[in-house]
């Protein structure tokens, strides 16, 4: 009986709450809290909701409890199966309201595979539930609603937990999370904090999770027979035995601990098995005193882990106890009974000052000498640190800490002081009194300026500042700190160095200035200066002492000259590259051991000859100057590496490898090179050179006979010359070759000789007229053949393919046929790259949209034989009338590029679902895929890149719009007219100065390889979001209308445009054209050039030419001003029309898809999303004409931007009516419609509506083409229904666009309903007449169409009526070729209520004056302001009509 009336109980009180709905609804929408406070759990099916009153009456929580997948990829607000819809309407009545996931301590099991049954005995899912809160719900609340006594803790990337204080609020945190990471939107972020896969990167435990491994290296402890001593005398007892720090600790009692402990310190000591008795152990510690303790465990588990503990602390040398990263709030207690403990690592925990082991009882270590407490979240200096007095070394970074306390003067035995990535702006005076300070830093603070109390500290030899405020370096000052001889102020803001007096600074021996803002730099006065690092600065002069210089890195300046004095005789290194200099100073020659010199980028017109004649000088880099000529050497120079690339030589001197003969790299790509000297003047050479890289020079086969003297060269690159063939007996001799590339030449075969190179691995033959395969598979190394792009007929094989091969690639020989034996062999081989066979073209579908672009990739590994390069390029995305095109580099990973090719694709489908936004839709999806890399992009990462054409449907005419989005150092690069223009940001930290200020300001370390916390140079990567928030997924967006000058895109990782300059990239694609080869050179030149990274390219040829001309006539034209002209630096994009009169198109299904190949569109106008049309209704067309007209400018493409006025549909026809030519107070109205055009072409003789065309004005809109004429012809699809509702409320998507951050963000819409024409006919349809043309005959084929078999397709209402177009010739290069003379079949009558409206608009066509739009941007779009009556519908208010036309054309 109780239990019956407790579920009665609780049913009741279900029902009395599902009653209250409405209120929890209308009362949450102000503050966001629930009327009753009571906490709701849904627990399993099959039982009744549990209710507990709460403790607080101003908040409501709701916990769902669900067995939830842990790896779900879909949000809880839009599940059915998550929430309820009571649930589901009271997260919609509040953006401030939302889901917290609370997971139990279990960890989740590995799910099973799908065809695996399920076990009965399988560990159960975590307790996961879901909690209804609000932004205000604090901890606090939540703990006292579900009687949770631990509170709740936060883990972040799957890494440490925290204990989230009781007045944090959780629900808000995730909003944080996310708004940091970049979401915009509330409802948006409402959304994504509901997705369970989030939890990979912050979550919520109700409980603390058990961590076996934690526990295991943190304490062990357990009630075991133990034994004291060697000898047999003392008897086996039951006692506690403990494991912490560096000690045994055995408790005189059974299963107490407040007798007396026995401490048996283990380092040094030693472990071993007792073989008599099993899972025994003997524990001895150091010394001539050495005890010793047996313990026998009971099982074979616990023996292991202790054995495997106890090994790891005997074999230490010194007493450490590294508890780093285990999400501690205090050390165990036991750990005190440690006293012999001299370094303690705490690093990467969450330490608090109170409790057992907290903070304030470290002073009980005794020999305490090296304390690490960095990234602690401190916040606060901990004073009881400074009553360690033993410390010699303490690191309190990233602490957030503010100030330094007077009390650490007590430690005065500190040597070391780490106190970087603070907070701090000054020190305190009483730190001058530690006098054994040796190290102190202070990077990435706040400090202004060198703080004066360093003048105290005489034992500091280094002033370590990087990343503070320093603006001003005062070498007077500095003269003052005599023992400081080392200073680091890279990435300071540094603007100026100054030296007021004449004083040397004798002191100084090391100086890094790099990344400031210089502009000059003078350090004569530093005489004793040994290196200088000053890269990346804006310096045009440099001048320095010589007389203790051994190092200079200027790179990447203006410098100009530099000057040095005296001549720098110590001088052993120096890299000037990246500069202006036009000649070489005289000193640079005169130096005498300078062993390495980098002036590549610079201007140089000639090297000295006194300079390669050095001899000291063995690495010599020259690239990218203006070389003309090299002097000749000296006998016996020591040189040993020369890089000449991208100059102006013609020949090398002849003597140039006989006297050379140290030489082992000589890279000359990229000259003009004809020929190249003897390696000597005999047979016998005694040539040293291994790498030869001779590509993009005038080589001929006369080149081989001169090689063969190398005998010891092992890389050969000599492709894209004028190579016919290859000498085989000469190749034969290069029996050390390992790799060669012969690609880009004119070869009809590789010499069988080649399978005498045994060493040789890569073989790279891309881009000839190769038409029988190599010989090369019976070689014992070869890992990598490439024979693309060539004239391949078959491929004699052997009866086994070595085992090394692991990428053949075969694309590109259109004439090669594989038989399945063939390929039965290739199945070992890891990467294999074959033409795809042609797919069959669906019926109906159409080709003319891959006429548009087509495109072409490759992908090269370096030297880590791995490749972390992934291609994304899909020709016919969404409609088929847009691409889609990515590439993705994970640097040294594969896994995070492959999930983003596999996946991206998808998310910008279900992305542009959802806003028709660019900046939105592509960010979005970034933010997206960034969430589904799930545990993989926790530690892993990668820079991305993607690419989507499209038409951008809110812009006047039928643009074709490229829209680009990218994180990291992918790029693309658009060629316009011939010329270079590129698209992408770099978010690299050396090239952008704002993501350098911003993870400054978050206080990221910042190495001096310029990376992330010692991990990665980019600020923005998808994926590695343990380093959030210094490194965000959040796309640079752009999007940039698409015309004829617009030639092909290239897509290339960091690796190709480092050695590829933009202008050297388009030139190649320029001289290839096909898209294919194109791609497969820009990686072969990169590689070439030096590049030993994974390279990656992409190039799409674009073919937006006058077949794809997307022009539509207007409604009616005004004379639009030219748009204010874009910011310097930034492009103009136009601005979204705003369209008052919405025209209601049903959907016709998904909206990724709706758009046919045929040409069919199915647009929104510019102001209604996909959503509101759908739900929202549209009013009726009507016969009555308003007054006052609505105009709009013409649509134009970007092939023909003068404007051609045509007459527009309306529903009257009159001159009076919206969107008719006449004249009236809304004739400066802007565009309304937008549209999916497309065109074609009819026969001259007679027009489409039956009248001879000799009779007729000469048409607007129709371009004369010798016996054909090209008429502008709009397809589009309508539904023949009239459907009535409330205009959209479009307050949100305009927030977007204000709250933006990309200043040329564009509104995308998926569907606009279209206006047609053809031939300057326009038929315009009324609700009212549609059954009149259904029963005409002569109209009943666009209801009825009929097929080539003699059947009818069912009319239906999401059919369009220009579907019967199909039946039409098919389309040729965006053209329909029609016949001489129509079919019947194919003419439209109109039918005689419609007759007089057709001839009143042909009249009016030749009436109205265009108003010509700029001639390279859409009009300027303004805010229509409308004036004329509506028509009443009875039924519909009057401000929510809406029109619905039905425009089409045969």
């Amino acid at each position: 009986m109780k239990g019956e009336e407790k579920t009665s109980e609780t049913v009741q009180t279900a029902d009395t709450e599902r009653k209250n709905g409405a209120g929890v609804e209308d009362s949450g929408a102000c503050k966001g809290n629930l009327p009753n406070p009571a906490v709701h759990e849904a627990a399993a099916p099959g039982r009744g909701d549990r209710i507990r009153p709460g403790t607080r009456g101003g908040t409501e929580i709701r916990v769902l409890k669900r067995n939830m997948k842990r790896n779900g990829s879909r949000g809880c607000v839009t599940r059915k199966n998550r929430f309820g819809s009571r649930e589901r309407d009271w997260l919609k009545g509040d953006p401030q309201r939302g889901c917290v996931c609370l997971y139990g301590a279990t960890e989740p099991p590995q799910l099973p595979a799908p065809s695996a049954p399920a076990q009965a005995n399988a560990t159960p899912q975590p307790d996961l539930k879901l909690v209804l809160c609000s932004t205000s719900t604090t901890v606090e609340e939540l703990c006292a609603q579900r009687d949770c006594q631990q509170g709740l803790y936060l883990q972040l990337h799957g890494d440490l937990l925290r204990r989230l204080d009781p007045a944090e609020r959780p629900l808000q945190m995730v909003y944080d999370y996310l708004s940091a990471m970049g979401y915009e939107d509330a409802l948006r972020i409402q959304r994504e904090a509901a997705h369970s896969d989030l939890s990979c990167m912050i979550r919520f435990h109700s409980e603390r999770p058990v961590n076996a491994d934690q526990q295991e290296r943190t304490l062990l402890k357990g009630v075991f027979s133990v034994r004291k001593g060697k000898t047999q005398l003392h008897k086996w007892a039951e006692r506690q035995v403990i494991l912490c720090g560096t000690c045994l600790i055995v408790a005189s009692v059974k299963d107490s601990l407040t007798g007396k402990m026995h401490i048996l310190p283990l380092v040094g000591g030693k472990v071993e098995e007792v073989k008599r008795r099993q899972h025994c152990l003997m524990f001895s510690s150091a010394g001539p005193q050495a005890q010793t303790y047996f313990v026998n465990f009971d099982t074979l588990a616990d023996y292991q882990r202790w054995h495997r503990q106890a090994s790891k602390v005997v074999s230490q040398t010194i007493s450490l106890v590294d508890l780093s990263c285990y999400s501690l709030e205090e050390v165990p207690e036991y750990l005190f009974y440690s006293q012999d403990i001299t370094h303690l690592n705490l690093r990467h925990n969450y330490m608090t000052l109170e409790g057992p082991g907290g903070l304030l009882n470290l002073p009980r270590f005794s020999q305490l000498k090296s304390l690490n407490l960095s990234h602690n979240r401190l916040g606060v200096f901990p004073e009881s640190v400074c009553e360690i007095l033993t410390l010699t070394e303490l690191n309190l970074s990233c602490n957030g800490l503010h100030t330094v306390p007077a009390g650490i003067s007590n430690l005065q035995s500190l040597q070391t002081l780490s106190l970087d990535g603070n907070h701090l702006s000054s020190l305190p005076e009483e730190l001058g009194g530690l006098a054994q300070l040796s190290g102190l830093g202070l990077s990435f603070n706040d400090f202004p300026q060198v703080p004066a109390v360093l003048e105290r500290l005489a034992a500091v030899d280094k002033l370590a500042m990087a990343g503070n405020r320093v603006e001003t370096l005062l070498l007077c000052g500095l003269a003052k700190m005599a023992h400081i001889k080392s200073i680091d102020l890279r990435l300071n803001g540094l603007r100026c160095v100054k030296s007021e007096t004449m004083e040397p600074v004798k002191q100084l021996t090391h100086l890094d200035v790099r990344d400031n803002h210089l502009a000059a730099l003078d350090l004569s006065s530093a005489c004793s200066l040994e290196s200088l690092h000053c890269q990346r600065n804006q310096m045009g002069a440099l001048t320095l002492s010589g007389f203790a210089l051994r190092t200079i890195h200027a790179s990447h300046n203006r410098l100009t000259t530099v000057n040095i004095y005296p001549v720098p005789n110590q001088l052993t290194h120096m890299d000037l590259s990246w500069n202006l200099l036009e000649y070489l100073p005289d000193w640079v020659c005169d130096s005498r051991k300078i062993e390495l010199l980098d002036v590549s980028h610079n201007l140089l017109s000639e090297l000295p000859a006194r300079l390669l004649s050095s001899l000291s000088l063995r690495k010599l880099l020259a690239g990218s100057n203006r070389l003309a000529s090299l002097p000749d050497l000296l006998d016996h120079v020591p040189l040993e590496a020369l890089d000449l690339q991208h100059n102006k030589l013609a020949e090398l001197p002849d003597s140039f490898f006989l006297k050379a003969l140290n030489l082992k790299y000589l890279n000359v790509s990229a000259n003009a090179l004809e020929t190249i000297p003897p390696s000597s003047q005999s047979e016998e050479s005694l040539s040293t050179l291994q790498e030869l890289y001779l590509t993009g020079n005038n080589l001929n086969e006369n080149c081989g006979a001169l090689l063969v003297g190398h005998q010891n060269l092992r890389v050969l690159h000599i492709a894209y010359n004028q190579l016919l063939s290859f000498p085989a007996s000469k190749l034969s001799k290069l029996e050390m070759l390992e790799e060669l590339n012969l690609s880009g030449n004119k070869l009809k075969t590789i010499p069988s000789t080649v399978s005498s190179c045994k060493r040789l691995h890569t073989l790279i033959a891309h881009s000839n007229h190769i038409s029988v395969f190599p010989e090369v598979l019976n070689l014992p190394e070869i890992k990598l053949v490439d024979v693309s792009c060539n004239e391949l007929i078959e491929i004699l094989l052997p009866e086994s393919l070595p085992a090394t091969l692991q990428e053949l690639d075969l694309t590109g020989n259109s004439n090669l046929i594989l038989e399945h034996k063939t390929l039965n062999l290739f199945s070992h081989i890891t990467t294999l790259k074959l033409d795809q066979k042609p797919s069959m073209t669906p019926a109906g579908d159409t080709t003319a949209t891959s006429t548009l672009w087509d495109h072409g990739y490759a992908e090269m590994s370096g030297q880590r034989n791995k490749l972390c390069v992934s291609v994304l390029a899909v020709d016919r995305f969404g409609d088929s009338s847009e691409a889609a095109y990515g590439i993705f580099d994970g640097d040294r990973n594969e896994e995070v590029p492959r999930l983003l090719q596999c996946t991206m694709g998808d998310v910008l489908t279900e992305e542009l679902q959802h806003s028709s936004i660019d900046s939105v839709y592509m960010g979005n999806t970034f933010l997206t895929s960034h969430r589904k890399l799930g545990v993989a992009g926790q530690k892993l990462g990668a820079s991305a890149l993607l690419c989507y054409i499209h038409h951008e449907t809110s812009e006047p005419g039928g643009y074709f719009f490229l829209t680009v989005a990218n994180v990291g150092t992918c790029q693309a690069v658009l060629c316009r007219d011939g010329q270079p223009l590129p698209l992408s940001k770099v978010f690299s930290l050396e090239q952008s100065m704002e993501e350098m200020e911003r993870v400054k300001s978050a206080k990221a370390i910042i190495t001096e390889d310029m990376k992330v916390s010692g991990v990665t140079c980019c600020s923005r990567l998808l994926g590695c979001s343990y380093l959030s928030p210094w490194v965000l997924p959040k796309p640079w967006v752009r999007t940039e209308p698409l015309c004829s000058q617009d030639d092909f895109l290239i897509l290339g990782n960091r690796a190709l445009f480092q050695k590829v300059s933009y202008e050297e990239a388009v030139r190649t694609v320029q001289a290839v054209r096909d898209p294919r080869a194109a791609a497969k050179k820009l990686c072969t030149l990169a590689q070439s050039y030096g590049c030993r990274d994974n390279v990656g390219a992409a190039v799409v040829a674009l073919h937006i030419s006058e077949d794809s001309c997307t022009c539509e006539p207007p409604m009616t034209t005004t004379v639009a001003p030219p748009p204010a002209p874009p910011p310097e630096g930034k492009t103009s994009v136009p601005t979204p029309v705003p369209t008052p009169v919405p025209i209601s198109v049903p959907p016709t299904g998904d909206a990724a898809t709706s758009f046919s190949s045929s040409g069919i569109a199915s647009e929104f106008s510019s102001e209604t999303s996909a959503s509101e049309v759908g739900s929202e209704a549209g009013s009726t067309a009507s016969d009555e004409h308003p007054s006052n007209p609505a105009a709009r400018p013409e649509r134009r493409c970007s092939l023909h931007p003068t404007a051609i006025t045509n007459a527009a549909a309306n529903t009257g026809g009159g001159p009076g009516g919206p969107g008719g030519g006449g004249p009236g107070p809304g004739g400066n109205h802007p565009a309304l419609f937008q549209r999916q055009p497309s065109c074609a072409a009819f026969s001259s003789n007679h027009s489409d509506n039956g009248l001879d065309s000799d009779d007729e004005t000469p048409l607007e809109g129709v371009i004369s083409n010798g016996s054909k004429l090209e008429v502008e012809v709009d397809i589009h699809c309508c539904a023949f229904q009239i459907r009535s509702g409330g205009a959209p409320d479009h307050s949100h998507e305009k927030d977007f666009r204000k709250n933006s951050d990309y200043p040329n963000g564009k509104v995308r819409r998926q569907n606009s309903v279209v206006v047609s024409t053809t031939n300057g006919c326009l038929l315009a349809v009324c609700g009212r007449e549609i059954s009149d043309l259904k029963k005409s005959p002569s109209t009943s084929s666009l209801f009825g169409k009929k097929l080539s078999n003699g059947s009818v397709v069912v009319p239906q209402d999401s059919h369009n009526l220009i579907e019967v177009a199909l039946e039409a010739p098919k389309k040729k290069s965006g053209y329909f070729a029609a016949p001489a003379q129509q079919d019947p079949e194919d003419q439209l009558v109109v039918p005689p209520s419609l007759e007089q409206d057709v001839r009143e608009q042909l009249r009016l066509q030749s009436q109205v004056v265009p108003g010509p739009p700029p001639p390279s941007t859409p009009p300027a779009p303004r805010e229509p302001e409308w004036d004329h009556p509506q028509t009443t519908v009875p039924g519909i208010p009057v401000t929510n009509l809406q029109q619905e036309v039905y425009d089409t054309a045969l």
